[in-house]
């Protein structure tokens, strides 16, 4: 796979009209404050979808919900603080979402960073791992049990075809500044992502109606985009309300639960794509699961 020849297909596989009725069902959407997680919330939202925008900027959060009941006519859908530098503010974030004592149908992990020097989160983790895949991956373990309850749900995790440029991933050498730049860091994590929804799949959620799935939302032109790639892949790209389009489709299209589709990855628009051979290496899914979940206890251990 070589993600600089990638082009979207001018026929698109899913659209916004093919949304079923959400109706009844409830939806968390990480980072839904702009780009790809807006119009994923507003159009989750415009489906009679109970959408949870959650979000680490308390204004542009409060804002974007105000935004989309205006837009949907839907007033069902709330903000909640989350700082996925912060795996205390993860557990906080789920505290406050079970406390509310609602189904979980649909939990889309979308947000996510590429920095643009080496930073750490407040847990000492290298951000682009500990924003894009640890912090996701404690959210979705704490709010596994309400997800199961729910069934049938999904579980949609937002990668890119950027993780086929990662060659693995580098444990002992996360946290040193001087060992990656800052592509490959964002790669790695993008990645694990993938790793991630594997292994989940395979550990938690055989034989039920839980459907976990990841995906590409295409090269949409965002800050995050800006910031990774060349101006020619730039000049190519796609608005963030078509990047919603894939996220969309794994989170809500029929054809999830009739093709029984679990551990795949997607591309524009709504396809399914070809993993990296690292992406589909189950030692390394597996070591990866063991890797964040002794970090993850070790970093709570210390607070």
């Amino acid at each position: 796979m070589n993600p600089f020849v990638f082009t979207h297909p001018e026929e698109k596989h899913f659209t916004f009209d093919k949304i079923p009725d959400l109706t009844g069902k409830v939806a968390i959407v990480t980072g839904g404050n702009s780009g790809i997680g807006y119009f994923t919330c507003r159009e989750l939202t415009r489906k009679h979808a109970h959408v949870f925008l959650l979000g680490r900027n308390i204004e542009k959060g409060q804002a974007a919900v105000e935004t989309i009941k205006s837009e949907t006519g839907n007033q069902n859908v709330e903000f909640l603080h989350l700082n996925l530098k912060s795996l205390k503010s993860v557990k906080e974030c789920a505290e406050n979402f079970l406390a509310r004592n609602l189904p979980l149908h649909i939990l889309i992990n979308n947000a996510g960073v590429t920095t643009n020097t080496f930073s750490l989160t407040e847990d000492g983790i290298q951000e682009d791992f500990g924003v894009n895949h640890v912090g996701h991956f404690l959210l979705t373990k704490l709010l596994l049990t309400k997800i199961k309850a729910s069934q049938p749900a999904r579980i949609v995790n937002v990668s890119s075809i950027l993780h086929s440029l990662a060659t693995g991933i580098e444990f002992e050498k996360l946290d040193d500044p001087n060992a990656h730049d800052l592509r490959q860091r964002y790669q790695q994590s993008k990645l694990a992502n993938i790793l991630f929804t594997d292994e989940f799949n395979r550990r938690y959620l055989e034989g039920g109606q839980v459907y976990a799935n990841s995906l590409h939302p295409g090269l949409v032109d965002t800050p995050l985009l800006r910031r990774s790639v060349s101006e020619t892949l730039i000049s190519s790209s796609i608005s963030p309300e078509d990047g919603a389009i894939t996220t969309l489709y794994c989170a809500t299209s029929p054809e999830i639960e009739e093709k029984n589709y679990r551990g795949r990855y997607f591309v524009p628009f709504g396809i399914e794509g070809e993993k990296s051979s690292y992406a589909k290496d189950d030692d390394l899914a597996k070591r990866l699961w063991e890797f964040t979940e002794n970090l993850i206890n070790e970093k709570l251990l210390q607070k």
